[in-house]
């Protein structure tokens, strides 16, 4: 059975540039976050666009697969560097981006910047996704620790986004996983993961008996970390795979 949540606040800031949503076709999901880059009318433009473009395309022709993801990704990219375009604007509208599919059976997820994905089994944490940015840079030289990233003062420069022109794909596909009857992910932006720990997340779960409280009592805590703090828009979409 799967059931999710989603949870999308401005935070302290006066316009919210995170956009998340959540489709279906047939026994297939698709969960689509994103975190909008470049101020108010651009970022918060590209991460709703990038989001609709997904979902809409996931409910004409949808499937879970890696080439899927790969496909739906480039698909948005082209729409967004088309609508840059038409604009003018292609130094405002950005995004990250996290999607993820499952049909109950398997998933697999696909991300670009530092918005992240959390893949728990039974309880316990088995997998993240890894930032594209500075700070997640310096952790894989060996130069800081992990937990140095939420603080970092470079963690807000992000070596890849959606809205760039790419030589390459510059997104992560990640290998499809099989549902276990124990999973619980959580897709978000990296205001919400700011302030709360891993260790906090699953702690959470562990007493939650739907996504939905399960989001409440991560918003607790992060609200009770980050107030007066100046806290950016924080999102998130909880999903949980169980008997």
């Amino acid at each position: 059975m799967l059931s999710y949540e989603i949870l999308t606040n401005p935070g302290e800031r006066e316009y919210n540039e995170d956009y998340a949503g959540a489709g279906r076709k047939g026994d297939a999901c698709c969960f689509v976050l994103a975190d909008g880059l470049g101020g108010h009318g651009g970022g918060d433009e590209a991460s709703r666009l990038v989001t609709d473009c997904i979902l809409r395309d996931f409910a004409e022709r949808g499937e879970v697969s890696g080439q899927y993801l790969a496909d739906c990704i480039e698909l948005s990219q082209k729409r967004l560097l088309e609508e840059q375009a038409r604009q003018g604007r292609d130094r405002e509208m950005k995004t990250t981006l996290v999607v993820l599919l499952t049909d109950g059976n398997r998933m697999q997820w696909a991300h670009i910047g530092d918005s992240r994905l959390y893949y728990f089994k039974g309880g316990k944490l088995k997998q993240r996704t890894l930032d594209h940015s500075v700070p997640q840079m310096l952790v894989a030289a060996g130069e800081i620790r992990e937990e140095e990233i939420r603080f970092h003062p470079d963690r807000n420069r992000l070596l890849r986004v959606m809205g760039t022109e790419w030589d390459s794909p510059r997104y992560k596909v990640e290998d499809p996983v099989a549902c276990s009857g124990k999973d619980a992910l959580l897709l978000c932006t990296d205001g919400f993961w700011e302030w709360i720990v891993e260790k906090e997340m699953r702690a959470a779960l562990k007493r939650s008996k739907s996504p939905a409280e399960w989001l409440e009592r991560m918003e607790r805590e992060i609200r009770k970390n980050g107030a007066g703090k100046g806290m950016d828009n924080y999102s998130a979409v909880a999903v949980f795979c169980a008997d």
